[in-house]
This record gives C-alpha cells, structure tokens and sequence, in this order.
C-alpha cells in the first residue's frame, strides 16, 4: 500500500528568504525617485517646493499606514496584512507609471507609501518563524535586503529614465514587486494571530494624525514663503497645535489606538523614537541635498551630473547602507545597541561636516554620502532590533511600527526643512540656490545629530532595558 505525505511545509528560513525577495523589490520601487528627482522637476515644470514634496509623500504615506498595519499585523497574522497592503503598493506603482503630471504621480507615490507598512509586518514573520537568537540577525539582514535593493533601483532609476522613460522607471521595479508579493503568498506560511482584543480601526485617531503630518509638512515648507503673511502662517501652527493635540487626546483615550503612545513610556522604545528621529533629520539632508548639488550647474559651483550619473555617484552610499543592516544586527547582538548607535551617530556628523566642509570635488560628496548612509543602517536597524527585542512578541508589530513612524516623520521634516533653505537662498530671478544654502543645510543637519548623543548616554550597554 502506497502512502501519501502531504509536500513539507516551507521552512523557516525558506519563508524568510521569501520576504528578502519582497524587500529587495520594494526597496528598489522606493528609491527610484531620489537619483532622479532634479530630471522629474525638469520635465514636469516642478518648483524645488513641489520637489521636495514628491519626495515624501509617499513616506507620509507610510506614517500613516505603518502603525495600523503592525496593529493588524498582530491582531490577525502577519502574512494576511503584508499581501494586502503589496497589493496597494502595486497598483500605485502602475498609477506612477502611467502618470502624466504631477498630481498623478503623487497620487501613485501615495498609494506606494503602504509599502512602508510592510517593515513591522516583516518583523512579525521573522520572529514567528525563527529562534530568538536567529531573529536578530535576520531581521537586520531583510533591512539590509531592502536596502540593496534600494540600492539597484537608485543605480538603474537613471539609465531607465534616459534609455526609456521615467515612465519605466517606475513599471520595471513594480513587476518585480507582484512577482515577490505571489512568492509570499505561495510559500510563507501563515502566521497566527498574536492578538484577540478584536476591535476596530482607530479612524477617528487617523485622521487626527493625517491633518497633523499635512499642517507639519505645510508649516514646513510654506514657512519661509508665509513669513510676510504672518496671519496666515500663525494659522498653520495653531492649526497644527490643534491637530496634534486632538491625536494624543484620542490616542490616549481609544480602547484600541492606531499607536498605542504607552509604548513610549517604556525606556527601550521611548528612546529608540527620540533617537530614530534626530538620525533621520541628519540624514535626510545628504539624501536631498547631495543628489541637488550634483545637478547644479558645471558652470557654476556644481557638476551639471544627468540623471544616470548622479544614480553612480550614489551607487557606492546605497552598498554602504545595504551592508550596514546584517553588520548592525551582528552588533547589536555582540556589543549591545549603545554602542552600535555611538558609533553611528559618530560617523554621520563626522560625514555632514565633511560634506559642509569640502564639496567641491565628485568624490567628496560620494565619501560624505557614503558615510551618512552607512551611519544610517548602523543606528535605525540598531534602533528597530533593540526594539523588537525588548517587547512581548504579540507587541512587536506596534512597538517597531512606533519607530518606523518617527524614521518617517524625521526624514520627512528634514526634507522639508533642507528644501525650505534651498528656496530662502536661491536669489531672485534664478533657479540656482546659492552655494550658501547647501553649506547651511549640511551643518543644521550635522548638529541635530550631534544632540542624539546626549539621548545614547542614557540608553544602557545591552540590547534590552
């Protein structure tokens, strides 16, 4: 007699492996728009405003999208939410594809910001399918899948764009996307449910939290047009003293919030926040300002780089990120996250000054963009690992969606506030900001990561506290 065995579930590296691929792929949807931004403001007429709004939208996006999906993700499995948000992620990939203005193409970068979300619900997978002491460093390993692929889409976005189209820039990495969101859904097995409270979407807390990221981003980047309207702009910040004081008492109050800010309390993620939005503040100056430089003029202090060239230069700053996730989570494990994050912390400022310093040759922007991005991956997956580890797991979803958040919402605010110097210092009648601006955005940038330090002599010398 003939017995039949069921085929062997995947394993729990099998089913990781799975969410590398989906990383990579989200990775390089994501990145395309950075090497490109200066060749998408030429052809669809963007003001630098208009730039440095295209270039967070779709992580405002994800602000607002990650701490529902890990609450999700923790309430009915982590695999059954990450399917449904690529499915988002997909159709505004082909909605950006396909855009033939500006208020397409956000509409796309919006819907392409629920792949953002997917982060927390990665976590999740991890630490259902792998020992403790396994998840660790794979968890810094999918971070730093996501960002090599960050990194092949910030090398091919120019070629594409060139070659073919902008339009394909932004079909090509949205195939590879479906293709790795049906691997998943074939092979990761499902996860069960970490939680059972069985409530509903906190809308009223979404929306509160939506008006107070638009009233930011507006008060951000209109401030330094508004300041002859003072009326106006004292409207904006009451405004936005409004909205951010309605979210917290909503938050506080909801049996089931969309960001459970009790988290905070809790010294390990607390700490992690403040210290994930300082970096990120840092960092997003050389991810906005270094790609701008690059394409000012030759005739004047810049390198009139293409589109093409420009995703060269920063070929070698996205190795150095993608390389910074696995090392960060060996670290992480081997010393403990002060000293992961000291050293980060160290090596951007030291990168930010470097750049305000000397900037007047390819490869001082190339070394200086470099060492931030390396500086980056070190610190945030320090941040999200350490985090990650030191909740209950049916907690890992809301705890690492926190920090997500505040990544988010410190690279947006350091964009919009570079982009704002760049269009206070770019003389009347021209487009060109002065050399002045780039100077100033770099130091501001230097300093604020400079101040994370007195936040990492508080944290203890162990992963958990």
């Amino acid at each position: 007699m003939t017995t039949t065995h069921a085929p062997a579930p995947p394993s729990g590296k099998a089913a990781v492996a799975t969410l590398g691929a989906l990383a990579v792929a989200t990775g390089a949807l994501e990145s395309v728009v950075t090497p490109t931004l200066p060749l998408l403001q030429r052809e669809l007429d963007m003001s630098p405003a208009e730039g440095a709004l295209l270039s967070i939208v779709l992580l405002v996006t994800g602000a607002l999208i990650t701490p529902i999906a890990g609450t999700l993700g923790d309430r009915y499995g982590g695999k059954r939410v990450v399917v449904r948000l690529m499915a988002v992620v997909c159709a505004g990939g082909l909605v950006s594809a396909l855009a033939p203005n500006l208020p397409v193409l956000l509409l796309g970068q919006v819907l392409q910001g629920a792949m953002v979300g997917a982060l927390p619900l990665s976590f999740i997978l991890v630490r259902a399918h792998l020992p403790a002491g396994e998840s660790k460093v794979a968890i810094g390993v999918v971070s730093g899948l996501f960002v090599g692929g960050a990194m092949a889409g910030t090398l091919a976005a120019g070629p594409v764009a060139e070659g073919l189209s902008r339009h394909w820039m932004f079909a090509l990495p949205t195939f590879a996307v479906i293709g790795a969101t049906v691997l998943v859904h074939r092979l990761m097995p499902h996860d069960p449910p970490r939680r059972t409270d069985g409530a509903g979407i906190d809308w009223p807390g979404l929306v509160l939290l939506s008006g107070t990221l638009v009233t930011l981003m507006l008060v951000l980047g209109l401030g330094a047009d508004l300041v002859a309207q003072p009326l106006v702009l004292l409207g904006l910040v009451v405004l936005l003293a409004a909205f951010g004081t309605g979210w917290v008492a909503v938050e506080r109050r909801a049996a089931s919030p969309m960001v459970d800010l009790r988290m905070l309390t809790r010294p390990a993620v607390g700490k992690s926040c403040v210290l994930t939005f300082l970096i990120c503040v840092g960092t997003s100056a050389a991810t906005y300002l270094v790609p701008q430089l690059f394409a000012v003029p030759a005739d004047t202090y810049g390198f009139g780089a293409s589109a093409t060239a420009i995703g060269f230069f920063l070929l070698p700053g996205a190795l150095a990120a993608s390389l910074a996730g696995p090392i960060s989570g060996i670290g992480v494990r081997r010393f403990g996250s002060r000293a992961v994050v000291t050293a980060g912390v160290l090596i951007m400022a030291a990168g930010l000054l470097g750049l305000a310093a000397a900037h007047t040759e390819i490869w001082h922007l190339v070394v200086g963009k470099a060492l931030v991005a390396l500086a980056n991956g070190l610190c945030v997956t320090a941040m999200v690992t350490r985090t990650a580890t030191s909740v209950d797991l049916g907690d890992t979803g809301i705890a690492t969606g926190l920090v997500l958040v505040t990544r988010v919402i410190g690279f947006a605010v350091g964009v919009q506030v570079t982009g704002a110097i760049l269009t206070a210092g770019t003389p009347a009648g021209s487009k060109i900001p002065a050399e002045s601006a780039f100077v100033a955005g770099f130091v501001l940038a230097a300093a604020v990561t400079a101040l994370s330090l007195l936040v990492v002599r508080t944290m203890s010398k162990g992963v958990k506290e």
